[in-house]
């Protein structure tokens, strides 16, 4: 301080502390590698436990890793891997899509709309604590063996849940914003939900969305075994009958890196829409 003059920065320093917290948050590189040697080694370890695991015991039931290595290469070359990935992708898109449209707009809406929530809120809690594979026969019924069936259950896997986390989301929102946003020209609900609310709650919007894809992975699974034996999910079916363990755990790694995938790509869409916030909220 010169002259009675105090810098914006020291100002903001000693009042707020917004510099030492940015420093005490942001991720070091040092941090990031130790995550990775973490989660690498973790999964190290874990193939190890699998292979001796595998041998020592010798049950026919729990192949070693190496054998269902082995299993998911031969499947991988002859190209059904591939074939059915498509076919499962393909059903996990469309169904994810829809239950993330119509999630957020009747999570919007419920919690905007007073009588919209009290209208909904008894059935979308009631049909998100349901046993979803209930709900087969009916979609059986519908479309028969159709990629829609399996389509409509993956949807409804993923759509509730993402219904609740929005509620929640923008029902959190600071009134303050709300009425801020108002005196500065946001006259009708349209602007204010598109200007404030949304932009405010989309980290917890964000994390519904997340919670949603895994929940249609497992839909995605379930539809294809009972509704029709197609993708990964009626392939693994065809190697249970057959007592094929080692066919059942490679279909099963390709789908954990199916669903890591897509969990990737969603958390990649997250980083983006909320780059603004700080680090250490994201």
């Amino acid at each position: 301080m010169r002259g009675g003059h105090v810098s914006t920065q020291a100002v903001l320093q000693s009042r707020f502390g917004l510099s030492r917290t940015k420093r005490a948050h942001a991720p070091s590189d040092d941090a990031a590698i130790r995550d990775g040697v973490v989660a690498w080694g973790s999964l190290i370890l874990g193939a190890i436990v699998w292979e001796v695991g595998g041998r020592l015991l010798d049950l026919s039931y729990l192949p070693p890793l190496s054998s269902v290595l082995s299993k998911l290469y031969e499947l991988t070359r002859s190209g059904v891997v591939l074939t059915n990935v498509t076919t499962s992708i393909i059903n996990l898109a469309i169904g994810f899509g829809a239950a993330i449209v119509v999630g957020l707009v009747l999570g919007v809406l419920m919690a905007r709309v007073r009588w919209v929530e009290e209208a909904l809120d008894p059935y979308v809690y009631a049909l998100l604590t349901a046993p979803t594979v209930v709900f087969v026969p009916i979609y059986f019924s519908l479309f028969g063996l159709s990629r829609w069936a399996i389509v409509c259950l993956i949807f409804q896997y993923g759509v509730f849940i993402i219904v609740v986390n929005t509620v929640t989301a923008v029902k959190t929102v600071d009134v303050q914003l709300v009425e801020m946003a108002r005196v500065f020209g946001a006259r009708t609900e349209w602007s204010v939900v598109r200007k404030v609310i949304l932009p405010a709650a989309l980290p917890l919007i964000s994390a519904g969305v997340r919670l949603g894809m895994g929940r249609c992975v497992k839909g995605m699974i379930n539809g294809e075994i009972l509704i029709a034996l197609v993708g990964l999910g009626g392939i693994s079916a065809s190697f249970a009958r057959a007592y094929d363990s080692e066919g059942v755990f490679a279909i099963l790694l390709v789908v954990i890196i199916v669903a890591i995938v897509a969990d990737g790509l969603v958390g990649l869409l997250d980083k983006r829409v909320n780059s603004w916030l700080p680090r250490n909220q994201r």
